[in-house]
């Protein structure tokens, strides 16, 4: 069936504040963006499944804070499915703190963190989403210059180590081309609004065939 991806295992939401999303630390809380979303559409559609969702996304986190989590947020949560969406602040502490992640360094800590979930992990599923930045301030327009090829090695660490990969930025701007307004996707580009985090569920569950 095809549940059975989700039937009676863990699965992880992993990365920085878009999926975070004011979750209340400590506890099962999902926050308020897509995780729960894909949380209550699954339940909704696969009520006895047994499934658990965990979110440990970390608002503010990089790509190196992934790593220094890894025995407390990956390992110890024993996850059968495994979501990551991280590299916005790889960018945007560039501009705001003088304090930037090059491609190369953001690619291999990418790379060794996937290496470490096969090795350790290697029962679980993986799914990499890439990084996004949605047209809604003009002022953010810059960073496309760092976060671009930040996008394409996200691309490049799926295609060598995912099973799954969710191309959210192309996703955002074919819903940009098709009529959706910016704003209404995300106030500042990079948190998502609820429409927002709707489409990254929707994209999520459909990617998985579970919608």
């Amino acid at each position: 069936m095809i549940s059975d991806l989700f039937t009676g295992k863990r699965v992880l939401f992993q990365g920085d504040s878009i999926t975070d999303c004011g979750r209340e630390r400590g506890t099962d809380d999902l926050g308020a963006g897509y995780p729960a979303r894909v949380a209550q559409v699954y339940r909704s559609l696969y009520p006895e499944s047994g499934t658990v969702f965990l979110n440990r996304g970390v608002s503010g986190d990089r790509s190196r804070d992934l790593l220094e989590r890894y025995e407390e947020d990956f390992l110890a949560v024993k996850p059968d499915f495994i979501s990551i969406l991280i590299g916005i602040n790889d960018t945007w502490r560039r501009y705001d703190s003088a304090d930037p992640t090059g491609t190369e360094q953001y690619e291999s800590n990418y790379r060794r963190l996937l290496e470490q979930l096969h090795r350790d992990l290697p029962q679980a599923k993986i799914m990499v989403i890439e990084p996004f930045l949605i047209p809604t301030d003009p002022q953010k327009e810059c960073w496309h210059e760092d976060l671009d090829p930040k996008i394409r090695a996200a691309r490049r660490m799926a295609g060598e180590y995912a099973d799954y990969f969710l191309p959210m930025d192309g996703l955002f701007a074919g819903l940009l081309a098709e009529g959706a307004r910016p704003e209404e996707l995300s106030e500042d580009g990079v948190h998502p609004a609820p429409a927002g985090h709707a489409a990254i569920a929707k994209e999520y569950l459909k990617l998985l065939g579970l919608i």
